[in-house]
């Protein structure tokens, strides 16, 4: 798949196009992007970074990073991404403006949209617009329930099952393995401490059984991981925290970038009578990690 940066860097063609963030890329989003590869037409999805909530000053808690959302659009199989950066000037451009200086340039013939589709300044441009300056325009229906901020409330309740089911696959969460404080070697449970960038969302605190694998390394396997996500409040700790420990895995992860599945949520974080008691329990979540299977989707 072909990621341009600007319409000029793409071949002239005419394109059948779906735009939008598509953070998460979702069963929705994979709806949208899968029909622009039935018109004949080469198929371009225009998409943006940073998100557009982050530019206009809304925040915004991210469902995949740009690099896994390019990923992700690559496996649905569309020719090609434009690829443009959200400024504050291109959030300033009317419909109108925006289709002279995106759409028209590309050759775009036909427009794959949701039903809800809105773009422009202050989204004011909808399908009835695109329709009335000459382009085809092909809805797409919306699939019922799924959105990124439903999929972003199931995190928070920690309901990852529930989320996997409209992602369309187990939620990820990505990130760097830095040094923690090393208290897992000393319990029998060596973990690897993920550091997430600030913006990514990250499911409630708790632990939860997944699997792991490495991914700078395209030939690893992946391997089963219990997940803890909190404080580790037996230790009395108040930052957060994302720690893996691998299942039958021995070895230096520091510096390397693991992408963490969450299946299943096994059980809230809490305060242990004594040491032993947190061993124990530690115990019981590997052996339920072992025996997990991914949520049905």
């Amino acid at each position: 798949m072909i990621v341009a940066r600007a319409a000029a860097e793409l071949a002239p063609a005419e394109r059948s196009v779906a735009i939008g963030t598509f953070d998460g890329v979702h069963l929705g989003h994979r709806a949208v992007i899968e029909a622009t590869r039935d018109s004949g037409l080469r198929s371009t999805v225009v998409t943006f970074d940073p998100h557009p909530r982050e530019v206009l000053g809304y925040g915004v808690q991210l469902l995949s990073t740009l690099e896994r959302r390019l990923e992700l659009i690559a496996a649905i199989g569309p020719d090609e991404v434009l690829l443009l950066e959200f400024t504050s000037e291109l959030s300033l451009l009317s419909p109108e403006e925006f289709v002279r200086a995106t759409l028209e340039p590309i050759g775009t013939r036909s427009v794959i949209a949701g039903e809800d589709f809105r773009f422009g300044h202050g989204r004011s441009g909808d399908v009835a617009l695109l329709q009335s300056m000459g382009f085809e325009v092909r809805p797409v229906p919306i699939v019922p329930g799924v959105s990124s901020s439903r999929i972003r409330e199931l995190l928070q309740q920690g309901d990852v099952a529930g989320a996997a089911r409209l992602l369309g696959r187990p939620v990820e969460v990505e990130g760097t393995v830095v040094a923690g404080d090393k208290r897992g070697g000393t319990l029998g449970f060596p973990t690897a401490n993920l550091a997430v960038p600030a913006n990514m969302v990250v499911p409630e605190f708790g632990i939860y059984a997944g699997a792991a694998v490495d991914r700078n390394d395209p030939a690893s396997e992946q391997l089963r991981a219990a997940v803890s996500i909190g404080v580790n409040p037996h230790y009395g700790g108040s930052e957060r925290r994302i720690e893996a420990f691998l299942l039958d895995f021995a070895g230096d992860l520091y510096g390397r970038r693991l992408r963490v599945e969450l299946w299943r949520r096994l059980r809230e974080e809490r305060v242990f009578e004594d040491e032993q008691a947190l061993v124990e329990q530690i115990a019981r979540d590997v052996a339920e990690t072992r025996s997990a299977t991914p949520p049905p989707l």
